[in-house]
């Protein structure tokens, strides 16, 4: 299966391997402290539901603050929005999500290219 996703913006990429520590279908969002000392405007907490910037399903990364989730936002997907998480459609969430047991090993692969121009990629 190959999904799109969106990545972490400049300054906010990452790569390495980790394991799905736990899975919530519409979760609730608590901004980390460090994006809000970025951006203090942002709600402390929102419930989950179809405006919640985590869409509709979370598969959360080891002890990291870093998910694979969905996005009300399908429009930023192929780009470098986030804060270090790994976006997709709520529809290719929630369809990787009923694949994807907790302890499965994801792999997120580092930028390639002379210019960096292409997005890491995740593997299961």
């Amino acid at each position: 299966m190959r999904y799109g996703i969106g990545v972490g913006r400049k300054g906010f990429t990452w790569s390495g391997q980790q394991t799905v520590a736990r899975k919530t279908e519409w979760p609730d969002w608590r901004p980390p402290a460090e994006m809000l000392s970025r951006q203090p405007y942002l709600p402390r907490f929102m419930a989950g539901g179809p405006g919640n910037p985590l869409g509709a399903r979370a598969m959360y990364l080891g002890e990291t603050e870093y998910r694979i989730h969905g996005t009300n936002k399908p429009d930023t997907i192929g780009k470098r929005v986030s804060s270090g998480c790994i976006r997709l459609t709520n529809d290719d969430v929630m369809d990787l999500y009923d694949r994807v047991n907790v302890g499965a090993k994801v792999i997120v692969l580092p930028a390639t290219g002379a210019s960096q121009g292409t997005p890491p990629r995740a593997v299961f």
